[in-house]
């Protein structure tokens, strides 16, 4: 029972480890999906802040138009003044509405300077993060890619090392085996001769002729003979 505990946990482990890998590489692919969506966002922002930089454009032109405007009033009401009164305060009266315009368009002015300011900074930002993300998803991407070329290339080895130890194993047996034959033939030739050489040494003496083995008599005579 407890084998077939331990089968099942395995089984469950090989599962949830798919499950995950599975997982995984579709928050990589949701990730992907969201960096370009942001960066379609984002290209929108910069449209929209090119809008706003437009509006602070023509903005600025009305204000700067309309402080022309006003020195010009101001300079008819001086040399109205000692002409005619009610001419210098109408040009003093039409100043008066060409600042109050003004005063309108410099607040909408700074308005949109300051919201232009703010999305500038917004935009830089979300560009640095998703720098940043692209990054991250790359280099977790290009780390899988080694991680899965690293297992591969140790299950070969593993392989080739189990391949070259059986290899080994056969010629090591191989060579006892040629070894082992070797001293089988040496040791047959030196009893074939040492049989060889006994038969003439018998032959040798049963017809008197020396050349057999030496008698202790055959080797006194010899040393004497010296």
């Amino acid at each position: 029972m407890s084998v077939w505990r331990k089968l099942i946990t395995a089984v469950k482990g090989g599962v949830t480890e798919a499950a995950e890998s599975v997982a995984d590489s579709q928050a990589i692919r949701i990730l992907e999906q969201e960096i370009r969506e942001a960066k379609e966002e984002l290209r929108k922002s910069d449209h929209a802040r090119t809008q706003i930089l437009a509006k602070c454009k023509l903005a600025q032109q009305k204000v700067d138009s309309l402080s022309s405007s006003i020195s010009e009033y101001e300079n008819h009401a001086r040399q109205a003044a000692d002409k005619d009164r009610q001419l210098a305060l109408d040009c003093a009266q039409k100043v008066s509405e060409l600042r109050s315009e003004q005063d309108a368009e410099q607040q909408m002015l700074d308005q949109f300077k300051q919201s232009e300011k703010k999305l500038a900074a917004n935009i830089s930002q979300a560009k640095a993060n998703l720098r940043r993300l692209e990054q991250q998803v790359d280099m977790v991407k290009a780390t899988e890619s080694v991680q899965k070329a690293q297992v591969a290339v140790s299950s070969r080895h593993l392989g080739a090392n189990s391949k070259m130890k059986t290899a080994t194993e056969s010629l090591e047996r191989i060579q006892q085996r040629q070894t082992t034959r070797s001293a089988e033939l040496e040791a047959a030739e030196e009893l074939a001769s040492s049989e060889d050489n006994d038969d003439l040494s018998s032959r040798l003496a049963a017809a008197g002729i020396q050349g057999g083995k030496s008698s202790a008599d055959d080797e006194l005579s010899r040393i004497l003979g010296k």
